[in-house]
């Protein structure tokens, strides 16, 4: 083996699920027993395994207040009837 093989980063993504305090693969895996790996959570995982809810964002409720627009749907189609208002 030349040094850079034994030195070469190789980059996989491997689904897995979190367990009783261990991340069990849910594919195959071709790695050697006992490598050492890094594991990347993407962000909306992190906070307890779930993703983030609509209604977390800082932008949920803007339209709250407004009495011109009833609903989404009926909003959006009163602008595809009549683009420039």
């Amino acid at each position: 083996m030349t040094t850079y093989e034994q030195h070469r980063t190789v980059l996989m993504t491997i689904a897995a699920k979190y367990e009783h305090g261990v991340f069990k693969s849910l594919e195959d895996v071709n790695v050697k027993e006992g490598t050492v790996v890094e594991v990347y959570l993407p962000p909306e995982q992190t906070s307890a395994g779930r993703k983030r809810s609509i209604k977390e964002l800082p932008f949920y409720g803007i339209w709250a207040d407004r009495s011109d627009i009833e609903d989404g749907v009926s909003y959006v189609n009163k602008l595809r009837d009549n683009p420039r208002g």
